[in-house]
């Protein structure tokens, strides 16, 4: 563990406050949950919780059969990270933290499908510059209790590939039934 050299007081409700340069560095806002876990030696540990984090496994079993029933890229990502990747480089996607771009399409609760002769694409990560990479994207937001916990999202890098009417639903399918997991 890393030690920040902060230090602060519990107060008499058994709450203390998690210095905002922290909250910063590890993406916390209020209203996120956090899991609190413990070790033998008594120390506390908070965690972001990843409602989707916890059907992970769920989650790369779903994106390869979006891979393999569209034959695009299928990325399955909770609010910081992706967490599932299908018929792309997993070395590329896997377990990297999303861009400020798709965090606000996602705070927004938008759907996004790449427009044709555009120049620019959504990117899916942070380190993914601005560069034309895929021909066609649609991204779906993941959505339960109301609030976005991720997003589904088909990609190609074929030049001729557009997404349409078909990819749009199975993304939205798909979206819809991981966020309804969530709430059983």
């Amino acid at each position: 563990m890393k030690a920040t050299g902060v230090v602060r007081r519990i107060d008499d409700l058994g709450r203390i406050v998690i210095p905002k340069e922290i909250r910063k560095v590890l993406r916390i806002k209020e209203g996120d949950p956090l899991e609190v876990f413990t070790d033998r030696e008594g120390q506390v540990i908070l965690k972001k919780y990843s409602p989707i984090g916890e059907l992970s496994e769920f989650a790369a079993g779903y994106a390869e059969t979006l891979s393999k029933t569209t034959g695009h890229i299928a990325c399955i990502t909770d609010k910081d990270m992706v967490i599932a990747v299908s018929g792309g480089s997993k070395k590329e996607f896997l377990e990297q933290d999303v861009s400020p771009e798709l965090e606000q399409l996602m705070e927004d609760k938008e759907v996004y499908t790449s427009k044709e002769n555009s120049d620019v694409a959504m990117p899916i990560i942070k380190n993914d510059n601005n560069e034309r990479k895929y021909n066609a994207q649609v991204v779906y937001p993941i959505i339960s209790n109301g609030d976005t916990i991720g997003t589904v999202i088909l990609m190609s890098k074929e030049a001729t590939q557009k997404m349409n009417d078909v990819e749009k639903k199975v993304a939205q399918s798909a979206a819809t039934f991981l966020g309804t997991q969530m709430e059983i």
